[in-house]
C-alpha cells in the first residue's frame, strides 16, 4: 500500500489524483510550479476583467462529481453549475443558424421548421446511435486502464463493429444527416480530439454526445472555479498543496522505484509513489535516468486565442458562437499541410454573456476567440494573424469589434509552445487510431510512478483529463 503520494502539478489531471488518493486514505503532497493551481484552466487579468485562458466547454458534470464524491465531498456544495441554452449557437455561410438545443425533442422542432421534418427524424436517429456509443464506450475503452490491444476484445467491441463504429464519422453521419449544416453541427466535435471530422472515425461521435446531447454546463465564477474548488477540498481533507515549487526530478532506487522527488529550490521530498500530472513527455523526463520512452506523436492542430475586453455588446449571439465557414474539407488539408484556413471556421465565446431572462452584464465584455492553426511542427507561426482575425470576425457580423477593444491578450502556437506545449498545440496529441485506447501513451512510468493528463489515456478535454487522474492513481493502488 502507498502511504504518500506526491502528485507532481496541479492542474485538472493532479487534482483529480490527488482527489482520488485522499479517498483511498493516502496522505497527499500536491506539488506545482506555477502560483495558482489550474494548469490550462488559468485565468489572465485586466483591471476590469477576468479571463479564463483554457477550456471553455464543460460536459459530463457527472464525472466531475465523481471526483468530489471520491474525496468524500459533495460538489454542489464547493461549486455552482448552471447548463448553458443554447450548447452553441451554429452559424453558416448561407446566413441562416441552427441553436444547438439538448432537449432533444426542441432540437427535433427547430430542424424541422428551419430544415425539413426529413432532417428532424434524421438528427432523432442520430442522438440515438451516438448515446449507444457512449454507452459501449465509457466503461469498456475510456474509463478503463487499457495496457494491451487484447483489452480491447470484449463484448461492446463486437456491438461497435455492428454499429460501424470504425467507419468514417462523416460517412456515418451522413447517414442520418443528409443536410450539410446539421453534419458539420453534430461532427465538428471530433476536431476536440484533434482529428478533422472528414478522416474521424465515427467512435468520435461519442463527443457531440457529450455535449449535443447531454448539454455543456458552466461553473459560477468561470472554469477557473473548478480548480479552485477542487484544491479547497484537497486542503480541507487533510492533503497539502505547494504552490512555486518546481519539481526537477524522480530519485529511483535501484530496482527503479521512486523514492523521492526533487525541486529547483533543493528540497528533497520522500514519497511511496508518485503520480506525474503534465504534458506526459515533459514529465518523463523528471525522470531520474532522463529516459523518454514516447515514440513519435502526431500533435492536434494549434489555435490563435485572442482575450478581448470590449466595449461592444452583440444582442443576437449565444455564450458558445460557432462560425463556420464555407470551406470543410479544404479548411482541414489547409491546417494539416501547415497553412492557415483561406476560409476560417471559429469559435466566439462571450465569457460573461447572461443567463436567461438576466439583464446584459454591466461593464466591459469578455470574448474568447479561436481561430484553429497548424502547430508549429506543421507550419510557421503567422505574427500578423491579429489584424486577420480581426477582419474576419467583421466580415462575421461583430461590426466594431476592432475598435472596441480595450485590451487584449493573443495567444500564437508560438505562445504556447513557450508555455512548454509540445508542438505548440494546447491539444497535445491527436487521438488517431493509433493514438487511441491502448495504443496512446499509457500511464504506466514504473513500479509506483504513473502519468495523469491528456497526453496519457484516455486523452484529451476535461472529462478525459479527470478520469486520467483516476486511472493514474488506479494504476497506483490496484496494480494489474
Amino acid at each position: 500500500m502507498s502511504e504518500h503520494i506526491l502528485v507532481v502539478g496541479a492542474g485538472l489531471a493532479g487534482l483529480s489524483a490527488a482527489m482520488h488518493a485522499i479517498g483511498s486514505g493516502r496522505r497527499v503532497t500536491v506539488l506545482e510550479a506555477q502560483d495558482e493551481v489550474g494548469g490550462a484552466a488559468g485565468v489572465w487579468a485586466t483591471p476590469d476583467s477576468v479571463f479564463d485562458t483554457g477550456p471553455t466547454v464543460l460536459t459530463m458534470p457527472d464525472i466531475l462529481a465523481s471526483v468530489f464524491a471520491a474525496a468524500g465531498a459533495e460538489m454542489d456544495d464547493h461549486l455552482s453549475l448552471r447548463q448553458i441554452e443554447p450548447a452553441y449557437r451554429g452559424y453558416f455561410p448561407d446566413g441562416s443558424t441552427l441553436d444547438v438545443l439538448t432537449d432533444v425533442d426542441a432540437m427535433a422542432d427547430q430542424i424541422a421548421n428551419k430544415i425539413s421534418p426529413a432532417e428532424a427524424r434524421g438528427y432523432l436517429g442520430y442522438v440515438d446511435y451516438v448515446s449507444a456509443l457512449y454507452r459501449h464506450e465509457i466503461s469498456s475503452f475510456i474509463d478503463r486502464n487499457l495496457d494491451s490491444p487484447l483489452d480491447l476484445l470484449r463484448p461492446d467491441l463486437l456491438a461497435l463493429l455492428r454499429m460501424g463504429a470504425f467507419r468514417s464519422l462523416d460517412a456515418k453521419a451522413a447517414q442520418f444527416l443528409r443536410d450539410p449544416r446539421t453534419r458539420r453541427l453534430f461532427t465538428f466535435q471530433a476536431l476536440y480530439a484533434g482529428v478533422a471530422p472528414t478522416r474521424a472515425r465515427a467512435i468520435y461521435g461519442v463527443i457531440s454526445y457529450m455535449d449535443a446531447v447531454n448539454g455543456v454546463f458552466l461553473p459560477d465564477g468561470g472554469m477557473a472555479a473548478i480548480p479552485a474548488a477542487m484544491a479547497s477540498v484537497i486542503e480541507q481533507r487533510g492533503g497539502v498543496i505547494q504552490l512555486g515549487t518546481r519539481v526537477t526530478g524522480v530519485q529511483r532506487n535501484a530496482a527503479g522505484a521512486a523514492i523521492a522527488v526533487r525541486t529547483d529550490d533543493g528540497q528533497r521530498l520522500p514519497a511511496d509513489a508518485v503520480i506525474l500530472a503534465g504534458d506526459r513527455s515533459r514529465m518523463a523526463r523528471l525522470l531520474a535516468d532522463g529516459r523518454s520512452d514516447l515514440r513519435p506523436l502526431r500533435y492536434s492542430p494549434s489555435a490563435y486565442v485572442l482575450l478581448a475586453e470590449s466595449t461592444a455588446q452583440y444582442r443576437n449571439i449565444a455564450h458558445h458562437n460557432i462560425h463556420f465557414g464555407r470551406s470543410w474539407a479544404q479548411t482541414f488539408a489547409e491546417l494539416e499541410s501547415g497553412q492557415v484556413m483561406s476560409d476560417p471556421s471559429l469559435l466566439v465565446t462571450h465569457q460573461n454573456h447572461p443567463a436567461p431572462g438576466s439583464a446584459p452584464a454591466a461593464g466591459p465584455q469578455r470574448y474568447y476567440v479561436l481561430f484553429p492553426a497548424p502547430n508549429v511542427r506543421a507550419g510557421p507561426v503567422r505574427d500578423d494573424y491579429l489584424g486577420i482575425m480581426l477582419d474576419e470576425l467583421e466580415h462575421r457580423g461583430y461590426r466594431g469589434f476592432s475598435d472596441s477593444i480595450t485590451a487584449h491578450r493573443l495567444t500564437t502556437p508560438g505562445g504556447w509552445l513557450m508555455q512548454g506545449y509540445p508542438a505548440g498545440t494546447p491539444f497535445s496529441a491527436a487521438h488517431s487510431f493509433f493514438q487511441s485506447g491502448p495504443f496512446r501513451p499509457g500511464n504506466c512510468a514504473g513500479r509506483n510512478i504513473a502519468f495523469a493528463g491528456a497526453g496519457t489515456v484516455p486523452g484529451v478535454g476535461i472529462p478525459m483529463v479527470l478520469l486520467s487522474g483516476r486511472l493514474a492513481t488506479e494504476r497506483l493502488l490496484s496494480p494489474r
